[in-house]
């Protein structure tokens, strides 16, 4: 049986969703529809920058060089489409 993530959109219209823990974001929020846009979905563009808060592994090494750039001391700024869903999470458009 598959673990499911609930991802809530506070501050927003956007009723909350669930997905199987570790599913693609970038895939199943425009499918969705949530207030979380998306451009290249490879980490390049900045197109999805988020705050993310809850437990979620850190950014990988390119991401985080991204986020230095588009949010810098932002510790809850993620790009959408890089993170890994392994909890309930809640999702703030930046």
């Amino acid at each position: 049986m598959a673990d499911f993530c609930k991802i809530s959109f506070p501050g927003s219209d956007f009723l909350p969703i669930s997905l199987e823990c570790h599913q693609s974001l970038s895939e199943h929020l425009t499918i969705q529809n949530s207030p979380v846009l998306f451009g290249c979905r490879t980490g390049i563009c900045g197109t999805c920058l988020v705050e993310v808060i809850g437990d979620i592994p850190p950014p990988e090494a390119d991401e985080q060089e991204m986020l230095e750039t588009l949010a810098p001391n932002n510790p809850y700024a993620r790009l959408a489409c890089q993170v890994d869903l392994i909890t309930n999470v809640e999702i703030w458009r930046l």
